[in-house]
């Protein structure tokens, strides 16, 4: 009994001295898991664009050295955007005392916890940030080998419908997202009877860079009698870490033809390090709703409206500061944000001044990062009257001390007229902030842009 007893009370003061040392005990169950599944596992899962699944508690702990020390320096999860600046839907975001909980789980011993209080994930089938598609377009594959060179092609994805439909959104998901740079696409909309055939080959081209005003005809893209066809600019774009987002019905909607193809204008791959097939697609979602709310865009910077101020030229061994400004003509609501630059930018600021000299916050990125840029949606809309001023902020090192600088040595690096302005590579540099936006309506601020509150 004596045995016991002290059996007991070393057990109640290696407890009592635990609590005292780490405070609150954790479990994964019920603190954990909880994180892990809004943070991680929509990427981290089985045919996920992670390398690598966390989406059960064996799982977790398998991965939870690098877990820590992912959380602890930020680099995980992605959000590069500053959330006391300004806020987007879709944040994945961990708190300071977040962080120290799982530190302090993993310290603890990383105890399950009951399992009847593990959170329910779920986890969609198809390879989508919105939901389940409608329809699913198929880029034309194409084979990629380890010869460290850029490349560049022109798509086309068609697709018909039994009848005129309203189209919601569209979301292009990469097929090897660590190669695929950027896919620019526009839509076609065709008038039944004047083309006849969309599926004609060839799909794809591929192209040297500064050829894209080639693409109607090299994929014979024009209707039957010559004229072409009525094109929506941008309706589906991608960059390193972007995900797919939705408008709540009606805004945005567009009616789509029967006949209609997306054009990937352009579509380009950074240099390999491996043989690997890419099967991109673009995922299509439909709506009951006609279109109310048109959007459009603006676009700063390189191949913009507004000029980059001083030009973007970046000697080696230097770092710089350039700002683009625009005077907004009418009265817009902003709905997505989108700032892109590419290997040697550091930090990304924007925001709008009113006429009346108050500023709105559009969003802080202290700590670019080029392998994640979102389309940035905001929780509701952000009203910006007329008159007011659009001002982006960039700073980018060209200097042996960035890690991400593409040069060693460090090279010249800026923009390329010989390519009207921009050239698409990575190891060359961009400044762009573009805006989607609708017009202006009484108690626009108020309108929650979550397609599924």
């Amino acid at each position: 009994m004596k045995l016991r007893t002290i059996f007991f009370l070393i057990a109640a003061l290696s407890l009592a001295v635990s609590c005292s040392f780490f405070g609150k005990q954790y479990t994964f169950t019920e603190d954990i898991a909880p994180l892990v599944f809004k943070n991680c596992s929509p990427c981290h899962r089985e045919s996920g664009a992670a390398p690598f699944p966390l989406t059960s508690y064996l799982e977790v702990k398998k991965k939870l050295k690098t877990i820590v020390r992912v959380t602890g320096n930020r680099s995980m999860p992605p959000w590069p955007a500053d959330p006391n600046y300004s806020h987007f839907i879709g944040e994945k975001y961990l708190s300071d005392a977040e962080i120290q909980m799982i530190a302090d789980w993993q310290k603890q011993g990383a105890p399950e916890g009951p399992i009847d209080k593990l959170p329910k994930l779920e986890l969609p089938q198809w390879r989508s940030n919105i939901g389940k598609p409608d329809m699913v377009l198929h880029l034309d594959s194409v084979l990629l080998m380890p010869n460290g060179k850029d490349r560049f092609f022109i798509f086309k994805i068609p697709g018909q419908l039994p009848h005129d439909t309203f189209l919601q959104a569209a979301e292009f998901v990469a097929g090897v997202p660590d190669l695929v740079h950027h896919f620019n696409g526009h839509l076609l909309l065709y008038p039944f009877d004047l083309k006849s055939n969309l599926m004609d080959n060839p799909l794809k081209v591929e192209i040297t860079e500064g050829e894209y005003d080639q693409d109607f005809l090299k994929l014979n893209l024009l209707n039957d009698d010559g004229s072409r066809p009525f094109r929506i600019h941008s309706a589906v774009n991608y960059l390193p870490g972007v995900l797919g987002t939705a408008y709540p019905a009606g805004i945005g909607t567009v009616r789509l033809s029967r006949k209609f193809a997306f054009i990937g204008n352009d579509m380009h791959y950074g240099p390999s390090d491996r043989k690997v097939m890419d099967k991109s697609v673009i995922n299509l979602f439909f709506t009951d709703k006609a279109p109310q709310r048109p959007t459009s865009e603006i676009m700063l910077g390189t191949n913009g409206l507004s000029p980059i101020v001083p030009p973007l030229s970046i000697p080696p061994g230097k770092k710089t500061e350039h700002s683009t400004r625009f005077m907004v003509g009418e009265n817009i609501s902003i709905l997505t944000i989108n700032p892109h630059l590419h290997m040697l930018g550091t930090r990304f600021l924007a925001y709008a001044i009113k006429p009346n000299g108050d500023t709105i916050p559009l969003i802080s990125i202290p700590k670019w990062d080029f392998r994640w840029q979102y389309f940035y949606t905001f929780t509701h809309m952000v009203p910006v009257p007329r008159g007011s001023e659009i001002v982006a902020i960039a700073t980018f090192d060209n200097t042996r001390a960035n890690p991400n600088n593409p040069f060693d040595p460090p090279q010249w690096v800026g923009e390329r007229l010989e390519f009207g302005g921009a050239s698409m590579r990575a190891t060359d540099e961009m400044f762009q902030f573009i805006i989607t936006y609708t017009a202006w309506k009484e108690g626009d601020e108020k309108i929650s842009l979550n397609p599924n509150p």
